[in-house]
């Protein structure tokens, strides 16, 4: 885990939202090794910590790029709201905002 991903989760803390479930494991259904940086599985929502993105990290690159893709995609399939978020949208806190407009509209938002 990253600073980064401490740092959302310092944040999801904060705002008093429900706890996730980190690294969550989503695709082991259809074979995959997949895993969500944080997950709130009962409500098939997940948020993704996008590191990297300035500095040519995995996500930015060819293959990576297409590899989140196809995560992406499936967990869409699957039925999942997947939100992505850069460093900057973290440290804003744009990022917690985002989580907590979409926990609500799911109907389990606490704070």
């Amino acid at each position: 885990m990253s600073a980064l991903e401490d740092t959302l989760a310092l944040h999801i803390r904060a705002h008093k939202l429900p706890d996730p479930v980190r690294e969550y494991p989503f695709a082991k259904a259809i074979g995959r090794r997949w895993r969500f940086d944080f997950a709130w599985p009962d409500l098939r929502v997940a948020a993704e910590v996008e590191g990297g993105i300035y500095s040519g990290g995995r996500h930015t690159r060819g293959k990576g790029f297409e590899q989140d893709a196809e995560k992406y995609n499936q967990a869409t399939v699957m039925g999942w709201d997947v939100v992505r978020f850069s460093a900057g949208m973290i440290r804003s806190g744009k990022a917690v905002e985002t989580i907590k407009r979409l926990l609500e509209m799911k109907g389990r938002a606490h704070g």
